[in-house]
């Protein structure tokens, strides 16, 4: 017998050779129903494959995001024996499942391939689905594996085959199509109910631009026809919501080829709702005692080099500045950690002055690839709302839950109320990756997950997401569609203290290391306002708004009114604008809803003759007519931050 611990803590014990689908059986038959593998002792298995041994089991189902990437992963299984089966001779590179389906690389040889041919694959992917094949698994020698694709005159299969070691080789059959793969997969074809294939593209194998170019086709599947419907409707909202569009139509930012791939330029209006973030992050940060710092937009090669940064980042970095004199080499600023290390270095420092708290809306640089560049979420100049925390071993705690406190109040005044909280951990099994000592890494820690347990937080672990030099806490955020962004991140960090030699004299009159702790609940300015601009569409929180009123009047004859108006609100800090467009009134309030203007303020006689303005709302219409002293009301009871 074995024991098996499922996730609750129960233990249950079950005959050596027990499936995770048994198991899932001896709960209850619907589960057993709907589960696609299991994650065994950490490692995802088939739900078919035999327990040896006393094990921790978790089963995953479509709710679990190891089961839709099992799930998509053997979709693209059965996207390959339908390629197979509709162009023989048809040779595969490699299909894995991605955050939002799935891909195949595929040479076609001569046949020329684009999305026309798309519905015929569909509908041999479901016809395919429909025969509930079960998926195989075959442990195979290197040398048979080889055997098998040197006659099917695959090589991009033999390729892989070079770097894998032998007695660590299996195959899967489904149906009438083997591919090399280490798994795992669904139990049978049969659970793929709906299938789109989305896009195709060109992609080098191996990613080296001297060989061949594959054809990547891409594609999405689900247990159930609704689900595909739901997906295909958030799509075009998405399409509908996307930051560069919107951006561009509301005249946010700009990017020029002359100034340079990935690099923002902003307009008025943008600037203006940029600076309102900062100004709103600036009291938050005043209030919790943060101290504003200004650093330089370059500095010295050594400075990075002390840092780490330049070993970790340098080849990745703008190439260095070199100056007149011999020798001497800046960089473009990478992070603003270092510098920051540098100003707590400009005097002495006691225990009796810490926590300090260096705040700085600084404007950082990295020569990201070109074909990772992407709107304001992947740029190579972005401004980071950064802050450096220095503080005692016994403080650190208290000063993370400090933070915690600050980036859910962010997150609270901006509408994101749905989010998870990544605890980021080092990977145990390459150490090499990171800097410092086991047990600076383990005190960090265990800091970081202790104040996120205290403060109850919604957390899940990833090993292998710390940053080199300290573990952190990473705020995933869901938005409106439901996708997850990355926003808001906490560090600890003991090891740039020690690199910069930083020292404070403790009530013992000797010298100690403070601790480092670094956050951004933003994470950076161009990657939040992208975020948020989709999140609501464009629809800003009235406080946000570029412009929070816009004055519609019927004719010119009623302009001098209008320019009253205006003034008495701009008087109330309530900011807006004059249509003074010789255009109809129901052109003006067309355009005021495209440019997603919170309030419309219509003008005319009657108006005018009562010192009042008829009021709309931006997606909700009529308000009825309001004196000046009603409307500013309103909109100052809105305005909450």
């Amino acid at each position: 017998m074995i024991n098996i611990t499922l996730p609750d803590g129960s233990s249950r014990q079950y005959e050596k050779g027990t499936t995770a689908h048994q198991i899932a059986l001896s709960i209850s038959e619907g589960l057993a129903r709907n589960v696609l593998a299991a994650e065994v002792n950490g490692e995802v298995w088939d739900s078919s494959r035999p327990i040896e041994g006393d094990a921790t089991v978790k089963l995953l189902t479509w709710n679990d995001q190891a089961g839709k990437a099992t799930f998509w992963h053997s979709s693209a299984h059965i996207m390959a024996e339908a390629l197979e089966a509709l162009y023989p001779g048809t040779k595969f590179g490699i299909g894995p499942a991605i955050e939002t389906g799935f891909y195949y690389d595929v040479d076609f040889g001569d046949r020329e391939f684009s999305s026309d041919d798309f519905k015929e694959i569909e509908a041999k992917i479901l016809e395919l689905a429909r025969q509930k094949e079960v998926f195989e698994r075959k442990a195979v020698s290197k040398a048979d594996a080889i055997k098998y694709f040197e006659e099917k005159g695959d090589e991009y299969k033999l390729d892989l085959l070079e770097g894998l070691q032998d007695g660590k080789i299996t195959f899967y059959t489904q149906g009438e199509f083997t591919d090399l793969c280490r798994g795992p997969h669904i139990p049978n074809t049969g659970f793929v109910k709906a299938v789109k294939l989305m896009n195709v593209a060109g992609a080098y194998w191996r990613g080296d631009e001297t060989r061949k170019q594959l054809t990547r086709i891409y594609g999405v599947t689900f247990p159930k026809a609704s689900e595909l419907t739901e997906y295909l409707h958030m799509i075009e909202e998405a399409k509908k919501r996307d930051h560069r569009k919107l951006g561009k139509e509301l005249e946010l930012f700009a990017f020029s080829e002359k100034v340079g791939m990935g690099l923002p330029l902003w307009l008025p209006k943008g600037a203006a709702l940029r600076e309102r973030l900062v100004q709103f992050l600036t009291r938050a940060q005043a209030k919790a005692g943060y101290e504003q710092v200004v650093t330089p937009h370059i500095g010295h090669k050594n400075l990075y080099i002390t840092s780490g940064h330049y070993e970790k980042y340098g080849k990745d970095a703008f190439q260095p500045i070199k100056t007149p004199q011999e020798g001497e080499e800046f960089f473009l600023k990478p992070m603003n950690c270092p510098h920051h290390c540098e100003i707590y270095k400009t005097k002495p420092r006691s225990y009796k002055d810490l926590p300090l708290r260096f705040a700085e809306f600084g404007t950082v640089y990295r020569y990201e690839q070109s074909g990772e560049l992407h709107g304001l979420t992947r740029v190579r100049g972005f401004t980071q709302d950064d802050a450096h925390l220095f503080c005692r071993p016994d403080q650190v705690k208290e000063e993370f839950k400090k933070v915690i406190d600050l980036v859910l109040y962010v997150f609270k005044s901006l509408g994101f109320d749905d989010y998870t909280a990544q605890v980021s951990l080092r990977d145990p099994e390459n150490k090499a990756k990171y800097i410092g000592s086991d047990e600076n890494w383990r005190l960090a820690e265990t800091a970081i997950i202790e104040a996120a347990d205290e403060k109850g937080l919604p957390t899940v672990v990833e090993y292998g997401e710390a940053a080199f030099y300290g573990p952190k806490l990473d705020f995933m955020v869901k938005d409106a569609l439901g996708r997850k962004w990355q926003l808001g991140t906490i560090q600890v960090d003991y090891n740039l203290p020690e690199r910069f030699e930083l020292e404070y004299t403790g009530s013992d009159n000797q010298k100690h290391r403070p601790v480092m702790i670094h956050r951004a609940p933003f994470g950076s300015l161009e990657r939040f306002i992208a975020v948020l601009i989709e999140h609501c569409a464009g629809n800003f929180p009235l406080w946000l708004s570029p412009e929070q009123f816009i004055i519609l009047p019927i004719s010119e004859k009623y302009e001098d009114y209008a320019k009253k108006v205006s003034d008495e609100l701009n008087n109330s800090d309530i900011r807006g604008l004059i249509d003074f467009r010789d255009e109809k009134i129901g052109r003006k309030i067309r355009d005021a809803e495209v440019k997603k203007i919170p309030y419309m303020l219509i003008i005319g006689e009657k108006e005018m003759a009562e010192g009042k303005a008829s009021v709309r709302k931006h997606g909700e219409g009529d308000l009825g007519e309001m004196t000046l002293q009603e409307f500013s009301e309103l909109l100052i009871k809105e305005i909450t931050v």
